[in-house]
């Protein structure tokens, strides 16, 4: 996947986008790391039951430059692509995959909006 100004995951009911205020610091202090490449790497579990090792992997990477991004959501090694949107399932780790990018929002680091019509 490359990356682009904004990410719309596959039945998810908000686009992200990169906030036009976003500092690396502010990065850094949201535990991003950076790549041997210079890009911030964000990597969390996303579980239904804290430290159970049993959920689905999430990635989100910010370009070096802060003007673009990407997010996976994989199985936990990393490898397949994974819908949690889809209806019917999922519910707990959609709700903190939601928490999570609500945080990031709230730290100017990404703006959302719904694509619900």
């Amino acid at each position: 996947m490359a990356f682009t100004t904004s990410v719309t995951l596959k039945n998810c009911d908000y686009t992200y986008s990169i906030h036009p205020a976003i500092k690396k610091f502010t990065l850094r202090d949201n535990t991003f790391e950076q790549t041997q490449v210079g890009n911030y790497q964000l990597t969390r579990m996303l579980e239904e039951i804290p430290n159970s090792n049993q959920g689905f992997l999430l990635k989100i990477i910010i370009n070096k430059d802060l003007t673009a991004f990407k997010i996976n959501i994989t199985d936990k090694s990393g490898l397949r692509l994974v819908d949690i949107f889809k209806a019917g399932g999922n519910a707990v780790i959609q709700e903190k995959f939601y928490f999570l990018m609500d945080s990031l929002v709230d730290r100017d680091i990404f703006t959302k909006e719904s694509t619900k019509a």
